[in-house]
């Protein structure tokens, strides 16, 4: 026959049947507690963890090893395998691997050299089309230095302060 023992919620202790206190608080949460002395501590709020005499202090502080036989968990070590990346075979990546260092510096200089040609292309085609802008403006207000009647205050209702 077996005996269905429960856990005292303060000290950790086995409660057999027909023993300990049972106190139900009053969101309807239930407590057991194997004794009046672990009532006493737990409704004056103190932490278990602090009294040497509980579960939870030997456990903290490494008491009853040789009753818990925990196993270490050995983790999978990752093989390493190649695959392809989108956009790349498998071939090419072994061949850039395999390529001298020389050869590789050589491909990054040219290739940022083509960059810095292509930002220069740029900024002068901006540099251009800007003095285009500056020349056209200086021709409008060469048009528009005619002269017309002096320019005085404004007529008609305008609102303002009464």
């Amino acid at each position: 026959m077996v005996l269905k023992t429960e856990l005292c919620r303060f000290s950790g202790a086995k409660i057999y049947p027909g023993k300990g206190i049972r106190f139900v608080r009053g969101d309807s949460q239930v407590f057991l507690f194997s004794s009046s002395k672990c009532k006493r501590y737990f409704h004056n709020r103190l932490k278990p963890a602090k009294l040497t005499w509980t579960a939870v202090y030997r456990k903290q502080h490494k008491k009853d090893i040789h009753d818990e036989t925990v196993k270490k968990r050995r983790r999978t070590t990752k093989k390493p395998y190649s695959r392809s990346i989108v956009g790349a075979t498998l071939e090419v990546i072994q061949k850039k691997r395999t390529e001298k260092p020389e050869v590789r510096d050589a491909a990054r200089e040219a290739a940022l050299r083509e960059i810095k040609e292509r930002i220069k292309k740029t900024k002068d085609e901006k540099k251009a089309k800007k003095a285009e802008i500056v020349a056209k403006s200086q021709k409008n207000q060469a048009k528009g230095n005619v002269q017309r009647g002096p320019k005085g205050p404004k007529l008609g209702g305008g609102g303002g302060k009464r």
